[in-house]
């Protein structure tokens, strides 16, 4: 599910926010217009509609989480979905998001239950133009959700602040969004830096690996994502003999691959079976569940599970989020999912196993 921030809510951003700070004041610069005093402490200031833009891994969503940590408290209320588009392929899941953003503008603690999407919407529309709203909504990629939410300044109060973030530009055209803020590739000075916070645990790499360094942070195309990915691979492996295999197996990807090319190296680096098959099972169906529910079902023993989730997580491969629900990557879900579609002689197990879970988990 998404998660919806909370009137006392700062979300967490990143272990290594480097880069972060000049990106946001980006994106949050047209709140001032020209003048000094920001525009939703303006009456007379109409809605804003703002874009984050930009391929998958390059940070959309660590930006507009600090650009509404920054922000947020000047809103009567405010709230930040997370993954639409994954929610939105869920039973249910365009009611579940409209109903986490009603939740946030409520007169009273008693919940309104929303039954259809039209239902959703006609509540929504009567909310929001009383409500000057900070709303982020992140990882857009249909018209339709923008629509359900009621995403129009025909709806909005005066003063409120949409932040979307997405791949397509054109979506954002087509909303007519006030500002796009085009997410850049990391310079080469920021992506060593968190590179290296990743591989060797400091903003700098150790003696002897500088120029590997410099080499992987290229081939890497200085995306966020792979280089945190990629370096806690390589943390692993302080050797040059090593260091010189991976170097070579990026060198051989194509430019024009796709990132899950280059995060196959990392799952690829999975030698425990067990946490192999944990980071299926969960590139699978599982993304977006509770932590111990899943350590429930996945193993014959509980250890072994908590373990290989631990294991993922120190290679970045997955994260646990403050409501202790497991997250993975879209991309490194895709790349779980290609690597499976082209193992044909484990797909009877792979199929048995993502029944059973369906079944559970329906």
């Amino acid at each position: 599910m998404a998660s919806s921030s909370s009137s006392s809510t700062v979300l967490f951003v990143a272990d290594h926010p480097v880069g972060v700070e000049s990106r946001v004041q980006e994106v949050i610069r047209p709140l001032y217009g020209r003048k000094s005093r920001p525009l939703y402490r303006r009456k007379s200031a109409g809605p804003l509609l703002l874009g984050i833009c930009g391929e998958g891994g390059v940070g959309k969503t660590t930006i507009a989480k600090a650009a509404y940590n920054k922000i947020h408290h000047h809103f009567d209320a405010k709230s930040f979905l997370l993954n639409v588009s994954e929610v939105w392929q869920q039973d249910h899941g365009e009611i579940s998001l409209q109903q986490q953003l009603l939740s946030v503008m409520r007169y009273s603690t008693r919940r309104i239950t929303i039954n259809t999407v039209e239902d959703g919407k006609k509540i929504l529309q009567d909310r929001l133009p009383s409500w000057k709203i900070l709303l982020v909504l992140d990882d857009v990629n249909k018209q339709d959700q923008l629509d359900a939410l009621c995403i129009s300044r025909t709806w909005l109060c005066q003063g409120s602040t949409i932040i979307i973030t997405t791949r397509d530009v054109d979506l954002l055209r087509r909303l007519q969004v006030d500002h796009v803020y085009t997410m850049n590739v990391m310079n080469d000075n920021e992506s060593l830096e968190l590179f290296s916070w990743y591989a060797f645990k400091q903003p700098n790499p150790i003696e002897g690996f500088a120029h590997s360094s410099r080499c992987v942070v290229e081939y890497c195309r200085r995306i966020p994502l792979l280089l945190e990915i990629i370096g806690s691979f390589l943390s692993t492996m302080l050797s040059r003999r090593l260091w010189v295999t991976v170097e070579q197996k990026l060198v051989n990807i194509p430019s024009t691959a796709g990132i899950t090319k280059i995060l196959r190296i990392s799952v690829d680096g999975l030698s425990d079976n067990d946490v192999r098959r944990i980071f299926f099972d969960i590139a699978l169906n599982l993304s977006g569940m509770n932590r111990d529910k899943v350590i429930q079902i996945l193993s014959d023993s509980r250890h072994s599970a908590e373990n290989g989730i631990r294991a993922l997580v120190q290679r970045r491969l997955v994260t646990i989020d403050s409501r202790n629900k497991i997250r993975m990557h879209g991309l490194v879900q895709d790349c779980g999912r290609e690597i499976l579609r082209g193992n044909s002689t484990g797909l009877p197990e792979v199929r048995y196993r993502f029944l059973r879970l369906y079944l559970i988990y329906r």
